[in-house]
């Protein structure tokens, strides 16, 4: 069974937050692989993840990487994905334990995916509540839904840049070849290292940092 997005809790949330944080640090300390324990049962389904590090408190990207697809318990993909974003982005260097007491940990959870033409796309985007699969042929690329959020993108130039992130034109979005699948997301956060987990209110963060200004 796929999870489904609404079920999930702000005690979920935190739960997955400090897992992937966890899973980092005890790989880095030891190579280890952690088995996610005290699972709560909703987190025993599959479920599609990106876990993000960020600076503090600069929040600047410093890993992340993730599944678009449920193909694990969701509390699995956590710590694979978290592994991942620390140790195997190919953007940055791995993540050092020390660097770990200076980031904070994002997890955000995917679902709901429907498919279009990216140009029918284009006009059902959500800024702050939906993200962005785009493919082409052999190309893809996806960006999370605070992406936009982060950089004060309307939908076309959110199109315009997950075209880019999967190799192709700008405009890729114009071609009657190019799929774009849009995703809703939900994304919890540490407010500091090891810090409060809180779960982000992207449309809030949306109006208040790119509208309001």
């Amino acid at each position: 069974m796929v999870i489904s997005l609404d079920s999930l809790t702000l005690e979920d949330g935190k739960y997955l937050v400090k897992l992937a944080r966890r899973a980092i640090e005890e790989y880095l300390r030891t190579g280890r692989r952690i088995m996610p324990e005290d699972v709560p049962p909703r987190l025993l389904e599959e479920g599609a993840a990106f876990v993000t590090l960020l600076t503090y408190p600069h929040r600047e990207l410093r890993g992340c990487i993730g599944y678009v697809e449920p193909i694990k318990p969701l509390a699995e993909t956590v710590v694979d994905v978290a592994i991942a974003a620390a140790t195997s982005d190919p953007r940055f260097y791995p993540v050092s334990l020390d660097e770990m007491d200076h980031l904070v940990v994002e997890v955000s959870v995917l679902g709901d995916h429907e498919t279009y033409s990216a140009r029918e796309a284009l006009k059902k985007i959500k800024i702050g509540e939906t993200g962005i699969i785009i493919r082409r042929g052999p190309f893809s690329g996806v960006l999370l839904p605070e992406v936009p959020v982060e950089y004060c993108w309307d939908e076309e130039t959110f199109i315009a840049e997950t075209c880019i992130k999967a190799g192709l034109p700008p405009d890729c979005w114009l071609d009657e070849g190019t799929q774009a699948t849009l995703f809703r997301g939900r994304t919890w956060t540490e407010l500091s290292p090891r810090g409060e987990v809180v779960e982000r209110d992207l449309k809030r963060e949306y109006i208040e940092r790119c509208l309001n200004r």
